[in-house]
């Protein structure tokens, strides 16, 4: 299914704090065809997890935002 193609964490489990925690993204490489993301915990900083990017998906997510930033402009 397309929507779940570019999902993102907003929680994951923290062996450190022994529960689920909010996490950040934290950009760690930025290679041509693509990029990769770090997840750290919000509490103690733990890296928990990765999350890559294509340049197919980045390009998509860009002119996605762009029709959404000219369907606002235009009142919709």
């Amino acid at each position: 299914m397309q929507q779940f193609e570019s999902l993102r964490a907003s929680s994951l489990y923290c062996k450190k704090c022994s529960t689920a925690m909010p996490v950040r993204e934290k950009l760690l490489l930025v290679l041509p065809d693509k990029e990769i993301y770090d997840y750290l915990c919000t509490g103690c900083a733990s890296s928990l997890g990765q999350r890559e990017v294509t340049a197919g998906e980045l390009m998509m997510s860009r002119a996605q935002m762009a029709r959404q930033a000219a369907t606002s402009r235009l009142g919709f």
